[in-house]
């Protein structure tokens, strides 16, 4: 059965303090949801953030890892300084990270070994640009995405996979995806995992979606059949947003 999940990518955002006061006012959040419930803080608040949570149902997550050990890499943060701290969960393959950092399919391939190396879980993310949309090559980009990344791996792998589609066309650009997009993406990326490793495994993987999901859409999207969840980026920096968008379900 597949996990319902609501996971805030806080992105660089909140100091110390106010990722104090966000944890804060997240548990005061009453939650009648079914959903898993996490958080993506900064590195440097990682440890602070899983103290904060110990006894809580907020799961702490990161927002990138490295595919190397250890060794001379500058800045960077391997899996088993995330795993030192508590964290068991990353994100990889954020479209920031793609379009900022020039992270391509064959490298998010590497840290997805690395993290599953390592006995965490994979939030994997991918999607589509405007100009990708506007010329029907959506879900031809999509597949690519997955396929490059991921399609090397073993079937059972994917029990410590989460999918996350990301329309970047539709995050902070003025265009906006409606539930019913979501749905015939989302259904098209299970039927690509199906084709691959078969209906039991598609079935199985939970896949969020990452377009902008708010108080207000969040209930209509969450209801779609292949939406399992959201990867929330803005609306996961208020502590009463965050929770009405995790008790949509």
């Amino acid at each position: 059965m597949r996990k319902n999940i609501v996971a805030g990518n806080w992105k660089m955002n909140n100091d110390l303090a106010m990722t104090e006061s966000l944890i804060t006012e997240l548990k005061k959040q009453s939650q009648t949801s079914n959903a898993e419930v996490m958080i993506a803080p900064t590195f440097t608040n990682l440890w602070h953030a899983f103290e904060a949570l110990r006894q809580s149902n907020i799961e702490v997550i990161a927002q990138n890892m490295h595919f190397a050990e250890s060794g001379a890499y500058t800045g960077e943060i391997s899996a088993d300084m995330l795993k030192s701290v508590g964290v068991q969960t990353v994100i990889l393959g954020h479209s920031e990270r793609r379009a900022y950092f020039n992270e391509t399919d064959d490298l998010l391939a590497k840290k997805v070994d690395a993290a599953l190396k390592n006995n965490m879980r994979v939030i994997f993310c991918f999607g589509e640009e405007l100009a990708d949309r506007k010329s029907g090559k959506e879900e031809t980009v999509v597949e690519a995405q997955i396929k490059h990344a991921l399609f090397h791996l073993q079937a059972d792998a994917f029990k410590h996979i989460i999918l996350a589609y990301e329309p970047v066309w539709a995050i902070g650009t003025g265009e906006t995806a409606s539930p019913e997009q979501a749905q015939d993406m989302h259904a098209f990326i299970r039927k690509t995992l199906s084709k691959k490793y078969g209906d039991e495994t598609a079935n199985t993987v939970s896949i969020l979606y990452g377009g902008s999901v708010k108080p207000g859409n969040a209930k209509e999207i969450f209801s779609k059949p292949d939406v399992d969840g959201g990867l929330i980026g803005g609306a996961a920096l208020n502590a009463e947003d965050f929770y009405s968008i995790v008790n949509a379900f």
